[in-house]
């Protein structure tokens, strides 16, 4: 089990893990997020109520997700001093699947975009988008 410097591991829920071929998923993965900033905090109080309910649905109750609050942005900066905690990226390299939020980029901070540094540091550069074709 990791141990984090700023974070609490989460009481209940297991890590989702990745088999030989495939991602290993518990009744009760940990989901690390970041609330984001700006409109991050209300858009992440829907979006968990959403999540929630759509696994609620599909699972009859027999499955919950665990959310885990990890620190990014202006939301870290004030509660540790650095604008994107080792915790955090920790955090996602060790239970695989997250959600963040938006995050801002303070102007003449001298650190770059945070969503492109995540971006960088985790290995994610895919940038799917789904096209469609109409006739006509």
């Amino acid at each position: 089990m990791i141990q984090f410097e700023h974070l609490s591991y989460p009481k209940e829920g297991k890590p989702i893990t990745m088999g030989a071929d495939k991602l290993e998923v518990p009744d009760n993965p940990i989901i690390p997020f970041i609330e984001g900033d700006g409109t991050g905090p209300d858009i992440w109080r829907a979006a968990q109520r959403v999540f929630d309910a759509a696994v609620q649905k599909a699972y009859n109750g027999q499955r919950k997700l665990v959310w885990f609050e990890v620190l990014a942005g202006e939301k870290a900066f004030k509660a540790v001093n650095t604008w994107l905690p080792d915790d955090t990226v920790n955090a996602y390299r060790e239970f695989l699947v997250g959600i963040k939020g938006p995050l801002t980029t303070p102007i003449g901070g001298g650190i770059r975009s945070l969503n492109v540094a995540l971006r960088q540091i985790l290995d994610l550069y895919v940038c799917l988008r789904p096209v469609r074709y109409f006739k006509g």
